[in-house]
């Protein structure tokens, strides 16, 4: 049934206040602000059911805004010296700060944008004594249907449970489109708003989010047969989860490796839950980000240990720091950077800090021992760099060994290959590591120069694009040939289309977000890898992204 998610109108008074109001004014200000702090918390929290990594990542971002002294005082400042009330005070010092953000070419300062003013507007209805629309008016089944969709409104509607989203603007990088694919949630982004005005409140509506098929109003004949869909899509993936539990073998015997990307202890325990059989790249970011103070060797070794005894014997590959100037934490030295992504980020940040790197490596070996952890380093480009971070990692190594604490006899060291660069030169990495990793996310854009938060060029970014298979099949072949394993830990790892070419290209682990396993797994065991290997050598040949894709439905279709 749609829900039609529509936000109330605002018109903000812009009448100046008199002197003896100022400080009631403020009072007003930091009552609303912590009111809108707590509901975010409260948010967060969920009761018994607590937000997912995702989720609580974009809601703890909005808390940390609304207490940042910058904002709090530049809307002080705007209630006494240019006597606005303070709604006024804190919409305009919000836009502000946000315009600054939007105006940066980088998708994740243009997404802080969104978080201001998400949490900025939550304090100023507050402050009108507005109240917007709430999930406890969501009819049973609904299907959120919007213009669009602030970072904590699709937070609280996934974690209301509802039906699907349809949003009028938006893409696959969208906030609303990251939480639904995290909750299992239909989500059809950027329809337009022609689909979206003919829409009416408590409409029957039919939301496809694997075609982005959206049907509007169908009669029963329509209805009864997208209801039968839907119990046996229900059915199989519940079968599914089930089966996930077991090995993926392929038809003719291969066995493969499917883990999980995770970035704490809970999506550890929940990526168990859906059939993980290791971690394929723990992010280790979320240490490091959202906080004033850089943590230590200390800090980092009990979050590690904590994911390491998680997973008992299976295998985490911990990838090291991989932040950049587009997302610079406030105690490293970062400057302004025409485009972070091609500058001082993940392991050149790492090289240039040898006591911060140092420290994360220590904590890493440390939590290594009695346990199966792999450590891997992102964003190299070159031999160089690989034999750097070694000889930083063999320091590490032979300090904790001088002061008798325990760590792993061996432990397995890789890199990332998300530079084209490391793809090209693949083979005279491998001698240098034991596993390479392939991050497609930002090979694909690298390869492609396409910036998929760009919405104007996102459709161009698409990683069955016949240069990254043929770079894939590069690494792939690389490793193979040193006696190395090769893995891949970006989103392709996951998508339906791409796993049968990667079977067939000889993909040895697979890491995917923890939802996508069990389809993944099911996918699998009705591969024959030999017969997939041809499907790939075909793909090869294809000039284009959409004919590749045509081809892997009709090939495996018939499987």
């Amino acid at each position: 049934m749609a829900f039609l998610w529509q936000r109330p109108d605002v018109v903000i008074d812009r009448t100046s206040i008199r002197d003896c109001d100022v400080d009631g004014e403020i009072v007003r200000l930091h009552a609303a602000l912590e009111s809108a702090w707590s509901e975010l918390a409260e948010l967060q929290s969920g009761g018994h059911q607590p937000a997912s990594r995702e989720t609580a990542g974009i809601l703890e971002a909005q808390k940390m805004m609304l207490r940042d002294p910058a904002l709090v005082e530049s809307t002080e400042t705007k209630i006494r010296v240019g006597h606005l009330p303070a709604e006024a005070s804190l919409h305009d010092a919000a836009e502000f700060y946000a315009g600054q953000l939007a105006a940066i070419e980088d998708e994740y300062l243009r997404a802080r944008a969104i978080d201001v003013r998400d949490a900025a507007q939550r304090a100023v209805l507050l402050l009108l004594g507005i109240r917007g629309p709430s999930i406890e008016e969501l009819p049973p089944r609904a299907v959120i249907v919007a213009d669009e969709l602030t970072p904590s409104e699709a937070a609280a509607l996934a974690r209301a449970r509802v039906q699907a989203f349809i949003t009028a603007t938006g893409g696959l990088t969208s906030h609303t489109a990251i939480l639904a694919r995290e909750n299992g949630l239909p989500a059809v982004m950027g329809v337009g708003s022609d689909l979206l005005s003919a829409v009416a409140a408590g409409d029957t509506i039919v939301v496809d989010g694997g075609t982005g098929a959206v049907i509007l109003a169908p009669d029963d004949a329509t209805l009864n047969a997208w209801c039968a869909r839907e119990s046996r899509w229900l059915a199989a993936r519940e079968t599914a989860k089930t089966a996930a539990q077991l090995p993926a073998l392929t038809r003719d015997g291969r066995r493969i490796e499917v883990v999980a990307n995770i970035g704490d202890v809970e999506t550890a325990r929940h990526a168990l839950d859906f059939g993980a059989e290791g971690v394929g790249l723990l992010r280790t970011e979320f240490l490091f980000l959202d906080r004033q103070d850089m943590p230590d060797e200390e800090e980092q070794y009990r979050a590690y240990r904590a994911i390491a005894d998680v997973m008992g014997q299976r295998p985490v590959v911990v990838r090291t720091l991989d932040i950049g100037g587009d997302k610079p934490p406030p105690y490293l030295d970062f400057r302004d950077e025409a485009n972070p992504f091609l500058g001082w980020r993940a392991i050149r940040i790492s090289l240039q800090q040898p006591e911060m790197f140092k420290a994360q490596l220590r904590a890493i070996l440390r939590a290594s021992a009695g346990h199966n952890l792999k450590i891997m380093f992102p964003m190299i480009a070159s031999v160089a760099e690989v034999r750097t971070a070694k000889v930083l990692l063999a320091e590490s190594r032979a300090e904790l060994v001088a002061d008798r604490i325990p760590i792993a006899d061996e432990i397995e060291v890789g890199i990332m290959v998300e530079t084209p660069s490391a793809a090209v030169t693949a083979d005279l990495l491998a001698p240098e590591v034991d596993f390479f990793s392939i991050g497609t996310n930002d090979l694909t854009q690298y390869t492609l120069a396409v910036d998929r938060g760009n919405a104007r060029v996102a459709p161009l970014f698409d990683p069955m694009h016949p240069a990254l298979l043929r770079l894939i099949k590069m690494v792939i072949d690389a490793g193979h040939a040193a006696g190395k394993w090769v893995g891949m830990c970006g989103e392709m790892a996951g998508d339906l289309d791409a796993i049968p070419l990667l079977v067939g290209l000889g993909l040895d682990e697979f890491s995917m977000n923890t939802p996508a396993i069990p389809a993944a797994k099911e996918l699998m065991r009705r591969l024959d890898s030999r017969e997939m290997a041809e499907l790939a050598a075909a793909a090869l040949q294809v000039p284009a992204p959409d004919q590749i894709h045509a081809l892997v439905r009709e090939r495996v279709g018939e499987e």
